[in-house]
C-alpha cells in the first residue's frame, strides 16, 4: 500500500513540474516514432496517415500518361491529368466555336487529399493560401479510373475555386497553422505559409504530445507518470474514447442539414482527445418524420453503426476498437474484407454457439458458413460520393433486397428542396434547456435552411433569451432572414453583429452586400469602402466595392477597384466581369472583351458573362460567336428572361424568325412584365399572320409602358388593317410624339393614310 501511494505522489509531482514547466502542444510527429516503432509502422500503412499529401512518383497510383483525359458530357469539358517536368497538372478546356480548345486552364496539383483506398481530391494552393477542390477525381473501384468530384457532376459545376474548409482539414489531416482568429463563422479558409502537414498523425487520437516527449526526455521521471502524460484511449472511459473516432467519423449527412456545429469559442484545431465532444460541437440529425433511414453516405460509419441494436444492447461495450486496431484501422484493402476475416470473429464474441446460432444454422434456419461481415454488414455504394462502395457498419438482421453496388446518378440537393426538415439534436440525443443550448439548436434550423419559416422565429426568441454577447448568432439570423428577402431585418441583425465585433469582415461584406439589394448604394459604399481598409489584401472586398461603384455610376473608380481585386486573386471571375462591364459603359469594347472572355475561361458556367460577351459580339457584327455565346448563356442560366430578349431582338435582326419566335416566346413566359419582349413577339406574330396574338402583345406592351414607341406604332398599324380606325388613331398618335424620329414619321404617315393629322 505504502509504495502504491508513493508512486501516486511522485506521479502527481512529475505532473505539477511538468505542467508548471510548459502547455501542451502539438509536436512533430516524428518524434513518436523513435519510442513507438512498431506502432508507427502500422499506422503508416493506414489510410488515415496517409489521408494527405503531396503528389510524387513514390506516392502516385494514378495514371498519368496514358489513361489520364476525361469528357465530362453535361458541361461539355475535357480534362487532361498531366506530369510537366515533375509538376503535376489538372488541364480544363472546351472547344470553341472554331474548334479549337477554348477556356483552357491549367491548376498545379499541391497536395492530395485521400488515400486512395476509394478516393483521391486535388488541391491547388491559390495565392492567398486558400487550398481548392479542382473538379476532376479518381476512384479505386474497377482498377482506378477519373470521373468528377462530388457536386461537380452537373452542367453548370462551379470552376475550381470550391475552397477547402478547416472543417475538411480538421478530419483529413493533421494540425496546420492558420492566420490568428482566421477559423472563425464565415472566415476564408487561409492556411499560413510554408508545407502543410502530411497525413493524420498520432495525436489526433493521443493529444498533444509536448508534455509526453518532455517527460520521456526528462531524468528521474517514473515510467507511469511518462504514460499518463498524454491521452491513451484505451483508458478512456467508453463515451470519452469513442468520441476520439466519432470526431471525424460522425457525420449524420453531407447534404444541407447542417450534421454539425462547432461552439464559437472554439476554433477548428482546437479539439484534444480525451475532452467531450460536445463540448466542442453539437451533432444533429434530421426528425424521424422527414429522414429517410435507409440513406447510406460515406462518413455514415459510426452514425449507421450506432443505429444498429448490436451498439444500442452492448451498453457502450461495442465501440469502433472492438472490430478496428487503432493502429491499423484504414489500411486494409477492400477484397482483404471476407467471411473468415477478424471482423467475424469479433462479432463471434457475442454470438457464439451458445446463443442459438449453431441450433438455426443446424435446422436450416441460418446459413452454415462462418462469416457475418457479408450478410449483415454489407459493401454498398454511397448516395453521396456516388463512384465508392464502402461497408454498411449498419449491423441489420436482414439486408435491403435490391442491388446495393449499382450504380447510382448523384444528387445534387439544394437548399430550396431541403425546406421544411426539423433539425433536431443527435449526439448528445438530448440538449438540456439552457440558453446556450437552445441558441445552438435554434441556429441548426437556418443555418443550411432546412427549417427556414419555423427556425427564424425561433432563433429570435433565443436572441432574445440568451443575450448573446458573442457575433456570430446575429449573424447567423441575419443570413436567415436575408434567405427569406427580409432585407431591413437582415440589415439590423448585421449591424447587431458588428457592434459586438466591429471589425468582422464577414458581418462587414455582408452588410455591405444587404445594402446593396435594397437599393441603399452610398450606405453600402461606406461600408464596404471600410472592408478595404480593414482588409487590403482580401480581393472580395475589393470586388465587392467595385460592384457598388458600378451601381453608382463610378466608372474610374469601379475600374480601379476591380483592378485590385484581379491583382489580389487573378482567378477572380466576378471582377473580370465587372470590369467588363465598366469598359463597355465607357466606350471601350476592345477592353471589355478581354475581361469577359477571362472570366469565362477561369468559369466556363458563368451564364452572365457569356451573356455580356454575346451581346458585345453581336453589337459588333460577330453574329455566329454571339449566337455561340448566348446559346452557352441560355443553356447555363435558362431563367434569365432579358438574356432570351437580348438573343431574340439579334436573331430578329439577322432575320431568323423562326429561332427569334422561339427565345422571344421563352423571354415571355419567364418575366410576362417586359414591354419590349411583348412588342417584338407581337412583331413576330404579325409576321407569322397570327394578327390575334400579335394585337394581344402589342396591348400588353402599351399597358405596360405607355411610352414604347415602337408598340404604339405596331398596336396602331394592327388597329388599321382590322378596321379599328378610331383605336388606330388614338394609339398612332401617341407613337407620333415619341422620341425616335423614323417611329414619329411612320406613325405620321398612316395617319394620313386614315385622313387625319398627327
Amino acid at each position: 500500500m505504502r509504495s502504491t501511494t508513493l508512486l501516486l505522489l511522485a506521479i502527481a509531482a512529475a505532473r505539477a513540474a511538468l505542467s508548471a514547466a510548459s502547455g501542451n502542444d502539438f509536436v512533430d510527429p516524428k518524434l513518436c516514432q523513435g519510442c513507438h516503432p512498431a506502432e508507427s509502422r502500422k499506422w503508416s500503412a493506414t489510410g488515415m496517415a496517409r489521408s494527405f499529401f503531396r503528389l510524387s512518383p513514390s506516392t502516385q497510383i494514378e495514371d498519368f500518361t496514358t489513361r489520364n483525359r476525361y469528357y465530362h458530357p453535361a458541361s461539355d469539358t475535357y480534362y487532361e491529368m498531366l506530369v510537366r517536368d515533375g509538376v503535376y497538372i489538372q488541364r480544363r478546356y472546351q472547344f470553341g466555336i472554331d474548334g479549337k480548345p477554348a477556356n483552357v486552364d491549367e491548376k498545379q496539383i499541391d497536395y492530395v487529399m485521400g488515400s486512395g483506398l476509394h478516393a483521391r481530391t486535388y488541391l491547388h494552393r491559390t495565392v492567398a493560401g486558400t487550398l481548392v477542390e479542382l473538379p476532376l477525381g479518381w476512384y479505386s473501384e474497377k482498377g482506378g479510373y477519373w470521373a468528377m468530384s462530388p457536386g461537380y457532376d452537373k452542367l453548370d459545376h462551379p470552376a475550381a475555386r470550391r475552397e477547402i474548409g478547416y472543417d475538411c482539414m480538421f478530419c483529413h489531416n493533421s494540425y496546420p497553422k492558420v492566420p490568428n482568429r482566421a477559423d472563425r463563422l464565415d472566415d476564408v479558409p487561409v492556411f499560413s505559409d510554408g508545407p502543410l502537414p502530411e497525413g493524420i498523425d498520432c495525436q489526433r487520437c493521443h493529444g498533444p504530445g509536448q508534455r509526453h516527449v518532455e517527460a520521456a526526455r526528462a531524468a528521474g521521471i517514473a515510467p507511469e507518470a511518462i504514460r499518463h502524460a498524454i491521452v491513451n484511449p484505451a483508458r478512456l472511459a467508453p463515451g470519452p474514447q469513442m468520441d476520439v473516432c466519432l470526431q471525424c467519423h460522425l457525420e449524420t449527412s453531407s447534404f444541407p442539414l447542417p450534421h454539425a456545429i462547432r461552439r464559437y469559442e472554439r476554433g477548428w484545431f482546437g479539439y484534444k482527445a480525451g475532452e467531450s465532444l460536445a463540448d466542442f460541437l453539437l451533432s444533429f440529425g434530421e426528425s424521424a418524420a422527414t429522414r429517410n433511414p435507409d440513406r447510406f453516405e460515406i462518413v455514415s460509419s459510426a452514425y449507421r453503426l450506432r443505429e444498429s441494436q448490436c451498439f444500442l444492447r452492448s451498453n457502450g461495450a461495442l465501440k469502433c476498437t472492438t472490430c478496428h486496431d487503432p493502429h491499423a484501422m484504414g489500411g486494409e484493402k477492400p477484397a482483404a474484407v471476407t467471411n473468415t476475416d477478424t471482423y467475424s470473429a469479433a462479432c463471434r464474441t457475442c454470438h457464439a454457439a451458445g446463443d442459438g446460432f449453431a441450433a438455426r444454422a443446424a435446422s436450416g434456419q441460418h446459413t452454415t458458413e462462418s462469416g457475418c461481415i457479408a450478410c449483415h454488414m454489407p459493401r454498398r455504394r454511397t448516395q453521396d460520393v456516388v463512384h465508392v462502395v464502402v461497408t454498411d457498419h449498419l449491423i441489420q438482421r436482414r439486408i435491403p433486397a435490391r442491388d446495393l453496388l449499382a450504380e447510382l446518378p448523384e444528387v445534387h440537393e439544394m437548399d430550396a428542396s431541403a425546406t421544411a426538415r426539423q433539425v433536431v439534436p443527435y449526439y448528445p440525443a438530448q440538449l438540456p434547456h439552457t440558453p446556450a443550448n437552445d441558441l445552438y439548436l435554434a441556429i441548426a434550423q437556418v443555418r443550411d435552411r432546412s427549417n427556414l419559416s419555423k427556425g427564424v422565429p425561433q432563433l429570435e426568441r433565443a436572441i432574445a433569451a440568451a443575450h448573446p454577447s458573442r457575433p456570430e448568432p446575429y449573424l447567423e439570423l441575419a443570413e436567415a432572414l436575408r434567405a427569406q428577402g427580409k432585407l431591413p431585418a437582415a440589415e439590423r441583425n448585421y449591424r447587431e453583429a458588428l457592434r459586438r465585433d466591429p471589425s468582422w469582415l464577414p458581418a462587414i461584406l455582408n452588410l455591405g452586400q444587404t445594402l446593396r439589394e435594397q437599393g441603399k448604394e452610398m450606405e453600402a459604399l461606406q461600408v464596404l469602402a471600410r472592408a478595404t481598409s480593414l482588409a487590403p489584401r482580401d480581393a472580395r472586398t475589393w470586388s465587392e466595392l467595385g460592384n457598388v461603384q458600378l451601381e453608382l455610376d463610378r466608372k474610374e473608380e469601379g475600374a480601379e477597384s476591380y483592378r485590385k481585386a484581379i491583382a489580389l486573386d487573378p482567378d477572380m471571375p466576378e471582377a473580370h466581369n465587372g470590369l467588363g462591364i465598366l469598359m463597355a459603359q465607357n466606350g471601350k469594347p476592345e477592353a471589355a472583351e478581354p475581361e469577359f472572355r477571362e472570366a469565362i475561361r477561369i468559369a466556363p458556367s458563368y451564364g452572365q458573362a457569356h451573356a455580356n460577351l454575346a451581346e458585345l459580339l453581336a453589337l459588333k457584327g460577330s453574329n455566329a460567336e454571339a449566337a455561340h455565346e448566348f446559346d452557352a448563356s441560355v443553356r447555363l442560366n435558362s431563367g434569365d428572361a432579358l438574356v432570351r430578349l437580348n438573343y431574340g431582338l439579334m436573331l430578329n435582326g439577322m432575320r431568323q424568325f423562326d429561332q427569334a419566335l422561339v427565345q422571344i416566346e421563352a423571354a415571355v413566359r419567364i418575366n410576362a412584365d417586359l414591354p419590349q419582349a411583348r412588342d417584338l413577339l407581337g412583331n413576330l406574330y404579325e409576321r407569322a399572320n397570327r394578327l390575334p396574338e400579335a394585337l394581344e402583345q402589342y396591348k400588353a406592351a402599351v399597358r405596360l409602358d405607355p411610352s414604347l414607341s415602337n408598340a404604339q406604332l405596331d398596336l396602331g398599324a394592327v388597329l388599321s388593317r382590322s378596321g379599328d380606325r378610331d383605336g388606330a388613331i388614338e394609339h398612332l398618335r401617341k407613337a407620333a410624339t415619341g422620341s425616335d424620329p423614323g417611329v414619329r414619321n411612320l406613325a405620321a404617315r398612316l395617319l394620313q393614310d386614315l385622313g387625319v393629322s398627327p
